[in-house]
């Protein structure tokens, strides 16, 4: 897999700049969705770098990760003649940074691409590792491929027109690096305070996660050891967002992971030994900031359906990420479905649904 480029820009203007210099182009394309176009694209508009860009808008949210707009951007790319020589730029959030590397890793066979992550989500998570993707058949993430952006740039001041819940969504994955890194990174994501957001201590942090995420890649690009350290939380958070959809109740993406975290730091109680403080300790504050996802026994059976079409299962076994304590990674552990009704007994009564 090709070599990523994390550049955390003060400057975004000769950032952006300087990608786009390093990869000589025919044409230039810009996708956003609705929503980006209008809060993200005045930023850079004025760019020129960018002047002659091509824009191609889709619908906003999860929702329309899907095949058909995957399809869109396919056959605007055709229509406005791009080539394989061409370049395009991914300024959005995750939904933006997942379809939009897709597409362009698949078409002509391949594209280059740059990512601008405009949510704290896409910035720790989902624009940096590489890999792309839609939501297929009522199941996350069902089609996709490993294919990084040549570039990704961050730039913090996108996230001060950020609203609270989506500032919360990326939090998630930062604090499930916190979980798989260093007690000292765990404590300090513990003690911010969400509701009084102070951006800088927020940019050190997101640089720190950042590293954490880029060096478990460089170990494992292509998820066959260590990098399924970063599922902590998603074998029963991507459950919680299959189930939402199919209710027709979707729920932010961190939002899902935060409650996956608690499940699996259960998991990680009983089978590995994980401090029962630290999961008394992570569990009160996903309560705090994060509420609670409501649903009630008849559903386990759903949720247990969901986990078992999860990418990283093998030979019919449902996969999870679990920790012997901060930072001590155990990975390809599996539990039965007795274990995972009983995790789910846990959640519900520890937070209160």
């Amino acid at each position: 897999m090709q070599k990523q480029e994390i550049i955390i820009s003060q400057h975004l203007e000769e950032s952006l700049e300087k990608a786009i210099f390093s990869h000589p182009h025919d044409r230039l394309f810009v996708l956003t969705d609705e929503t980006t176009y209008q809060t993200c694209w005045p930023v850079i508009s004025k760019f020129k770098s960018v002047e002659d860009a091509e824009h191609i808008i889709i619908r906003p949210t999860d929702t329309y990760k899907t095949l058909e707009t995957l399809a869109t951007v396919w056959t605007e790319l055709s229509k406005r003649g791009g080539t394989r020589h061409s370049l395009m730029i991914n300024l959005g959030g995750g939904m933006v940074t997942d379809l939009g590397g897709f597409a362009a890793s698949t078409f002509k066979r391949g594209i280059l691409y740059i990512n601008i992550p405009t949510t704290l989500l896409a910035m720790v998570d989902a624009a940096v590792g590489g890999k792309t993707g839609i939501n297929f058949n009522g199941l996350k993430n069902e089609i996709g491929a490993f294919a990084p952006a040549t570039s990704v740039l961050l730039n913090t001041e996108f996230l001060k027109s950020l609203d609270y819940k989506n500032i919360c969504s990326g939090y998630a994955e930062m604090l499930k690096h916190g979980l798989i890194s260093t007690e000292e990174h765990w404590t300090e994501l513990m003690a911010f305070d969400l509701d009084e957001i102070n951006y800088e201590a927020l940019q050190n942090m997101v640089g720190k996660s950042v590293t954490i995420k880029e060096s478990i890649v460089k170990q494992d690009p292509y998820e066959q050891s260590v990098r399924k350290a970063l599922n902590l939380g998603h074998t029963v958070g991507h459950a919680f967002e299959s189930l939402a959809l199919a209710e027709g109740r979707t729920i932010l993406h961190g939002y899902a992971v935060a409650w996956g975290l608690i499940c699996e730091l259960y998991l990680s109680c009983l089978r590995e030994s994980f401090p029962k403080d630290k999961l008394r300790h992570t569990a009160t504050f996903i309560k705090t900031y994060y509420g609670t996802f409501a649903f009630d026994c008849r559903k386990y059976e759903d949720l247990y359906q969901f986990m078992t079409h999860d990418k990283k299962n093998s030979a019919g076994e449902i996969n999870f990420t679990l920790l012997g304590d901060i930072g001590d990674i155990r990975i390809n552990r599996t539990a039965g479905k007795e274990e995972i009704f009983n995790m789910l007994d846990f959640y519900r009564e520890t937070m209160g649904c």
